[in-house]
């Protein structure tokens, strides 16, 4: 049997629930005021995996996030381990080269993985990304920058990404974005 471990942190965003492999490497973070079914952990456990609640192997990814809220961390160091199909970690992997404090849209992620008319299975590549902020899904807009698709919510996305405007200010106007929705 599987045994994950979880923590749960507080956040700007309202509690934040993170689950790490033995490994202690980061699978999944969950905003928990944004969950309408059932709970990752909920999921974890139909699938025959013993969760557990252990801060010892989530300690380094809550230091991290913690940072990252507080404008001291512009870019994570923890060891990820997502699941998901070949082409979903190819467009995470995308994802986490989009710079602190800008956005991307999804045509441009799509043609950055050499797919330029897979705009749409972008965004669903997108959806399902089960590390929100640390795999940063919420600096993707829509085509005219609009604040479209979070699974945390849209509240959330214009949070954080207002946050990292304000800890990383930048004066490039040729970037558009919405944060008012």
């Amino acid at each position: 049997m599987w045994t994950n471990f979880t923590s749960t942190i507080d956040s700007p965003c309202g509690p934040l629930l993170i689950v790490a492999n033995a490994d202690g490497m980061l699978t999944h973070i969950e905003f928990l005021e944004a969950v309408t079914g059932p709970t990752i952990v909920d999921r974890l456990k139909a699938d025959d995996i013993e969760v557990l609640h252990d801060t010892g192997h989530t300690n380094e990814i809550e230091s991290e996030l913690k940072e990252y809220f507080a404008g001291e961390r512009m870019v994570f160091e923890i060891n990820l381990a997502p699941e998901g199909t070949p082409f979903q970690l190819q467009v995470w992997e995308e994802l986490k080269l989009i710079p602190y404090a800008k956005t991307r849209n999804y045509g441009e992620i799509a043609k950055a993985i050499g797919l330029p008319g897979a705009s749409r299975a972008v965004g669903a590549a997108n959806g399902a990304n089960p590390i929100p902020i640390v795999i940063p899904c919420h600096r993707v807009v829509g085509a005219d920058g609009s604040l479209v698709g979070f699974g945390g919510g849209l509240e959330n996305k214009s949070l954080l990404l207002a946050m990292e405007r304000r800890y990383w200010p930048d004066d490039d106007d040729d970037e558009q974005m919405m944060l008012d929705f």
